[in-house]
C-alpha cells in the first residue's frame, strides 16, 4: 500500500471571510522556521509510527500541499520541504505531487523551483471570477490573474490544472454564478472543484451569518434554493466541458481525477504534516488509527515534544466506526459504496442492518441502488449530510464478528 503525504501551509497574505481553515496572516520571517519543522516532523514519523505499532508505508504516490496558500512560499524552501520528503520516503516516479496556489501569488522563482521538484499539479483557489465577489470576500485576484497564471503554469510545464469556485459568496447570483462557470470553461482546464458555502463560526462570515451584522456581506448570501440552483448548474456546465462529477464537490476529465484526495475517500493511507494537519494510518491489525496536530502557529513551532502536537498515541477506531466511515466516506464518490466489499470487509450481517435506511433512503430520492452499489443522486448530493447522519449510529447495533475481525 502507498502513502499519501499531505503538507499544510498555513501562510497568506489575507484572510478570506468565508475561511474556516487554521491559516492565517503570519510574519514571513516564521516560515523558514516552519519548514525547519516539518523537515523534523518527517524525521520523527517513521519512529512515532513504530512506537504506536503503525504501519507507515515507505513509498508515496502522491503529495498534496494546501493551506493556506503554499504558493507563498520562497522557491528555496520549496525546495527544502521536497529534499526532506524524498529524503525521508520513497517517492514513485509518476506520483502526484500537487500544489494548492492563488492567483497573482505565484513569483516566477517559486513556480521554477517547484517544476525543478518535481510539482506536476497545480490547484488554484478562485472562488469567483466575477472581480467584485472575490475582492468582497478578501480575495487579493481578479480574473485576468487567474488566466494568466493558469497560462504561466502551463507554459512552465505544468498541465495538470484544477479551478476552485465556491457558490453562495455574498451577492452573487444564478448570472454572474454562470459568468464564472463560463470563464471557467474558457480557460480548458482538466479538473475543478465546486463548493457550496459553509456557514459555521470557525470563518469570519460564517459567524456574522449565525450572530447577524453587516460588515461582511452576510445579508447578501443568496439563500439555499439559489445555491442549490447554482451546484446544479454547475454540474451540468462542467459535463458540457468534459468534466465529469467524481465526487460531491470534484469534476474531472479522464484520468485528471485527485489521486491524493481519493484516498481519504478510499479509506487509505495519508500522513499529515503541519499545523492542523490530520492523519490515517493502521496498525499491525488494520485497525484504522486517526491523529492530527495543533490548530495554532505559535504553539506548533515551539514545541519540543511531538505528543504536545496531538501526535500522542491514538486510540484504534472501533470497528464500527470504521463501518460509518466507509458508508459516509463512500457515499461522498459518484461511484457509491460497493455492498459486495463491504459485506467482505465487515460481515454479511453488520451490512445487511443497514437495508431499511437504505430502501428509505431509495424511496425518499436520495440515493439509487444499481448493481450492488448505493449511490447519491443529485437531490442526495444537496443533502449529503443529512443522507449521512441516517448512517451515524445503526453501526453500533449492526456490528457483528466477520472473517476480518481484529
Amino acid at each position: 500500500m502507498m502513502l499519501g503525504l499531505y503538507l499544510s501551509i498555513p501562510f497568506c497574505r489575507s484572510k478570506c471571510t468565508f475561511c474556516n481553515f487554521a491559516s492565517g496572516v503570519f510574519p514571513t520571517r516564521y516560515m523558514e522556521q516552519y519548514v525547519a519543522r516539518l523537515e523534523a516532523d518527517m524525521r520523527a514519523a517513521r519512529r512515532r509510527a513504530a512506537e504506536w505499532d503503525a504501519m507507515l508505508p515507505e513509498g508515496v504516490d502522491s503529495v498534496y500541499f494546501g493551506g493556506g496558500t503554499p504558493s507563498l512560499l520562497p522557491g528555496e524552501l520549496v525546495r527544502r520541504v521536497m529534499g526532506a520528503i524524498r529524503r525521508e520516503f520513497a517517492v514513485s516516479v509518476g506520483a502526484e505531487v500537487t500544489f494548492e496556489a492563488a492567483p497573482a501569488h505565484l513569483a516566477d522563482e517559486t513556480l521554477e523551483a517547484m517544476v525543478e521538484c518535481g510539482v506536476n499539479r497545480v490547484s488554484f483557489g478562485v472562488q469567483s471570477f466575477v472581480d467584485a465577489e472575490a475582492h468582497a470576500t478578501g480575495r487579493l485576484h481578479g480574473r485576468r490573474d487567474v488566466f494568466a497564471d493558469v497560462t504561466r503554469v502551463r507554459a512552465a510545464g505544468i498541465g495538470d490544472v484544477s479551478l476552485d469556485l465556491l457558490a453562495g459568496l455574498p451577492g452573487q447570483t444564478r448570472a454572474s454564478w454562470r459568468e464564472s462557470l463560463d470563464a471557467l470553461r474558457e480557460t480548458g482546464v482538466g479538473h475543478a472543484s465546486v463548493y457550496m458555502l459553509e456557514v459555521d463560526d470557525e470563518s469570519k462570515l460564517g459567524a456574522e451569518m449565525l450572530a447577524g451584522g453587516v460588515r461582511y456581506g452576510a445579508g447578501l448570501v443568496p439563500g439555499e434554493d439559489a445555491i442549490a440552483g447554482m451546484y446544479e448548474d454547475a454540474v451540468a456546465t462542467l459535463a458540457g466541458m468534459g468534466l465529469r462529477q467524481y465526487e460531491i464537490s470534484n469534476f474531472a476529465g479522464e484520468g485528471r481525477q485527485s489521486r491524493h484526495n481519493r484516498k481519504y475517500w478510499e479509506r487509505k493511507p495519508y500522513l499529515g504534516v503541519g499545523v492542523d494537519a490530520h492523519s490515517m494510518l493502521r496498525d499491525e491489525r488494520g485497525r484504522a488509527l486517526r491523529f492530527g496536530t495543533t490548530d495554532e502557529l505559535e504553539p506548533y513551532l515551539s514545541a519540543r515534544d511531538l505528543s504536545l502536537l496531538g501526535w500522542e498515541r491514538p486510540e484504534p477506531l472501533a470497528r464500527e466506526q470504521e463501518l460509518e466511515e466507509a458508508w459516509f466516506l463512500g457515499l461522498r464518490m459518484n461511484e457509491g459504496v460497493d455492498l459486495a466489499s463491504l459485506r467482505e470487509e465487515f460481515g454479511v450481517a453488520a451490512a445487511a442492518e443497514f437495508e431499511p435506511v437504505i430502501a428509505e433512503l431509495v424511496e425518499e430520492g436520495l440515493v439509487t441502488r444499481d448493481a450492488g452499489r448505493v449511490a447519491l443522486t443529485m437531490w442526495g448530493r444537496l443533502l449529503s449530510n443529512e443522507v449521512f447522519e441516517r448512517f451515524i449510529g445503526l453501526a453500533v447495533q449492526a456490528h457483528a464478528p466477520s472473517a476480518q475481525t481484529y
